[in-house]
């Protein structure tokens, strides 16, 4: 067997082993909380509701596990998973090892979208508050393409742009709640704002999940130009890559990830920066076993995160976003300190 194979054999086996270990930690997961659930309980729950078993089953235990915790931890492994895909796309195409997605101003953009929905009512029927979320997202994104552009682009360029949009969304954010929302209002939504996977449904998980797929296999089809874009611009060019086409589409597909997950769990920092690093640890940085491997780990990470989060100040949920912070700034500091002892 030639080494190519070899390393192609041992990547599908660590990929298919962090799958098994994804689906066991949902299934863990969905236990734990106040209602006693055992892990066989998920089984009988979830092959009865495919149509596989006819187990009786108490209308509680199948109520909690399939209508609360079964979407909220498929959710969260969606979030997870897309989160940490953007943050390899962006630390590879921006040649950035602290870049993540919330760089170009996309979490702060969802921010004001769904603050101008729940607070002002601005076509709230209509679009709802995950709608607005979306829709702030793409203007945000929208904003720091056009002050890129303008400004002669380059990496350093979107960067800038980035910060720029941020703040701008984070005061316009800050001034509709200052200026119009009650105590009610401002606590809901600064809830929101730190991250929330309370209340999703199996239409958002649908929404998440075909999401992030979709952006999963578009990343994948251009792992090797990635691998490209790490020797600079001009390398890639001259090696085939369409420079400008192909970061066209990475960053929207970026940014359309990124929308549709904060407009569904609110913003959620920490692990498009974190995640892609712990991964290089692991599988190294060529990304045809990087955005894969992103994608399990991160998660992982977040259904982990989120069913602590839920049990820990149990019966008040902790905002996952600080579950995440809580988590990923001290890993965030190892990785910091081991790049430093090998450098």
């Amino acid at each position: 067997m030639s080494p190519r194979s070899t390393r192609v054999l041992a990547t599908a086996g660590l990929l298919a082993a962090g799958a098994l270990l994804l689906l066991a930690s949902v299934g863990a997961a969905i236990t734990l909380g106040p209602a006693d659930i055992l892990l066989v309980n998920v089984r009988d729950i979830v092959t009865n509701h495919l149509g596989l078993t006819d187990i009786p089953v108490r209308v509680a235990k199948d109520a909690i596990v399939w209508e609360e915790r079964l979407p909220r931890a498929l959710v969260a492994a969606a979030c997870g998973a897309g989160l940490g895909l953007c943050g390899v796309i962006m630390q590879s195409l921006l040649r950035n090892p602290l870049a993540d997605p919330f760089i170009l101003g996309i979490s702060s953009g969802a921010s004001t979208g769904a603050v101008a929905i729940g607070i002002l009512g601005l076509g709230g029927a209509a679009l709802g508050v995950s709608g607005g979320a979306f829709i702030g997202a793409l203007l945000a994104f929208g904003l720091v393409l056009l002050l890129a552009r303008l400004s002669g682009g380059g990496n350093d360029r979107v960067v800038l742009a980035g910060v720029a949009s941020t703040q701008l969304f984070s005061a316009l954010t800050s001034l509709i709640v200052f200026a119009f929302a009650d105590s009610d209002e401002t606590r809901g939504v600064m809830f929101w704002l730190l991250g929330s996977l309370e209340g999703v449904r199996w239409d958002d998980v649908q929404l998440c999940v075909i999401v992030v797929a979709l952006g999963s296999v578009v990343c994948l089809r251009y792992a090797h130009a990635l691998d490209a874009f790490a020797f600079g611009d001009e390398v890639a060019a001259s090696l085939g890559v369409h420079v400008r086409a192909t970061r066209t589409v990475l960053l929207l597909s970026t940014a359309l990830i990124t929308a549709t997950l904060v407009s569904v769990a609110g913003a959620i920092g920490f692990v498009g920066l974190v995640l892609p690093h712990a991964a290089r640890l692991v599988v190294g940085s060529r990304h045809h076993r990087l955005i894969p491997a992103t994608a399990i780990i991160g998660a992982l990470f977040m259904v982990w995160v989120d069913a602590g989060s839920r049990v820990v100040f149990s019966p008040t949920p902790l905002p996952v976003g600080v579950g995440t912070a809580l988590v990923g700034v001290p890993v965030f500091m190892a990785l910091l300190a081991r790049r430093r002892r090998r450098s």
